[in-house]
């Protein structure tokens, strides 16, 4: 079985309301379609509500399953209410919330203007404490027994890239998040982890960062010690895990999935593996004489 296959055993989620925020393309429709064929029943937002009726259309004759499409802005707290509202009414309860609305830009940072920096940061940040709080509150009113929060964040909300200011920023404080609320909302069954992504090529979310030839310039993959880009179904295996009782004991943690790519960016001698085989040997051959004198 290769790493593109589906990981968990039939039927894994089956009872579970899941709620995907930005889950009407990209990776958050992978993953909304493994939660789907895993017997979840789920719910996608976005702000455009005839995508994501679209997109619930095609997953449900794919699938087989139950997708309830709710438009929301996540920047608004009273449309993130309502969506949770429009959700308990349909399916009656709500077991997880995977924060996966997300917006970016590659940009100077001077060139930004304030509107545009607070953009990514509402959509990011606020977006994600808002709709955490709403069904953190709603969990803890109810003492819901077990739920789970899943965060999508980026393997530079701690290394910071430049760049991507806004974004690094807000993601930042998502991980923040993420640590601080596993620790305080553990004693309500609360369990909040995040998966921190490498490249997963989609094809909006990457045409609007590398536009035109950008993305043969910059080959992602050159940058990743496995050679390769990642296939949605290797994240939504892990989200599917993360959202599961097979998770019952992870709780406050990161998961990087990048084919090790941050850490080749991070080493301050990586770049050495460009160095040829024949220079090896003449370094080596250097290094004993001097030991030898």
């Amino acid at each position: 079985m290769g790493y593109n296959q589906p990981m968990l055993r039939d039927n894994a989620l089956e009872g579970q309301v899941i709620i995907i925020t930005g889950g009407g393309s990209g990776l958050g429709k992978a993953m909304t379609t493994y939660f789907l064929e895993l017997g979840a029943r789920t719910v996608i937002t976005s702000r455009n509500l005839e995508k994501l009726q679209k997109t619930a259309e095609e997953l449900e004759k794919s699938t087989g399953g139950e997708v309830l499409p709710l438009a929301c802005d996540v920047r608004h707290y009273d449309q993130v209410e309502a969506m949770l509202k429009s959700t308990l009414d349909k399916f009656g309860k709500v077991d997880a919330l995977v924060n996966n609305a997300a917006g970016n830009f590659i940009s100077p940072t001077e060139r930004l203007s304030a509107n545009a920096f607070d953009t990514i940061i509402d959509i990011v940040l606020k977006g994600s404490k808002n709709c955490t709080l709403a069904l953190g509150k709603h969990w803890i009113d109810i003492k819901q027994e077990k739920s789970t929060v899943l965060n999508i964040v980026t393997t530079y909300a701690w290394t910071g890239s430049a760049y991507v200011v806004p974004s690094a920023t807000a993601k930042a404080g998502v991980l923040a998040m993420t640590r601080s609320l596993a620790v305080e909302w553990a004693k309500y069954g609360i369990r909040t982890n995040a998966i921190a992504p490498g490249p997963f090529p989609t094809k909006g979310a990457w045409d609007r960062l590398l536009p035109g030839d950008l993305k043969e310039e910059f080959d992602m993959k050159k940058k990743i010690p496995l050679g390769r880009v990642g296939e949605h179904q290797e994240l939504a295996n892990l989200a599917a895990y993360l959202v599961s009782d097979f998770s019952a004991f992870v709780n406050g943690e990161v998961i990087t999935i990048d084919g090790g790519e941050w850490l080749k960016g991070a080493g301050e001698f990586n770049m050495l593996e460009k160095i040829p085989e024949q220079m090896w040997d003449m370094l080596e051959m250097m290094i004993r004489s001097k030991k030898d004198k």
